[in-house]
């Protein structure tokens, strides 16, 4: 059975596994990029600051995805940016990018932010799809200071 839940501390090894794991299947730099994120082994902690939360997707106590939103570094304190969103094939069309995007955005709501700002590669065709379909729309620059100066696509939601 599929779950999203709660990012927990025995879960940073294999949410970094997996993200790393869906970059390298898209040819994806490791440079600039959230693979060479610091931050991706200690997911838990990264997201344990206010006003950032991190949902993993499980299934049979085996991690498959995750997604998470946070305060966009360097812009208001209005904007958060939706973070890290990857899934392993498996977890992939059937409802799960859908179901993770209402909780983060809802979670993003529920803690003030007024609008959700996102990074994504020019090839990921399917989870634009998902974007565009949430109300998210292009934008000709990017925001805030991500460090993922390799992603050249920029989008943004009004919660």
């Amino acid at each position: 059975m599929i779950t999203i839940r709660p990012i927990q501390k025995a879960d940073n090894e294999q949410i970094a596994s997996v993200i790393r794991s869906v970059l390298i299947e898209h040819d994806v730099p490791k440079v600039g990029t959230a693979y060479a994120d610091v931050s991706l082994d200690s997911m838990f902690e990264t997201y344990s600051l206010p006003r950032s939360h991190y949902f993993v997707v499980e299934n049979k106590g085996k991690i498959i995805g995750g997604a998470g939103i946070s305060q966009l570094e360097n812009e208001s304190e209005t904007i958060c940016e939706l973070q890290k969103m990857y899934f392993l094939p498996e977890a992939r069309g059937i409802g799960v990018g859908s179901e993770m995007m209402t909780k983060c955005l809802a979670f993003a709501q529920s803690v003030g932010f007024k609008k959700c700002y996102l990074e994504t590669m020019p090839y990921m065709h399917a989870a634009q799809k998902l974007y565009l379909k949430f109300g998210f729309h292009y934008i000709d620059a990017p925001l805030g200071c991500t460090g993922h100066t390799s992603c050249p696509v920029w989008m943004l939601k009004e919660l």
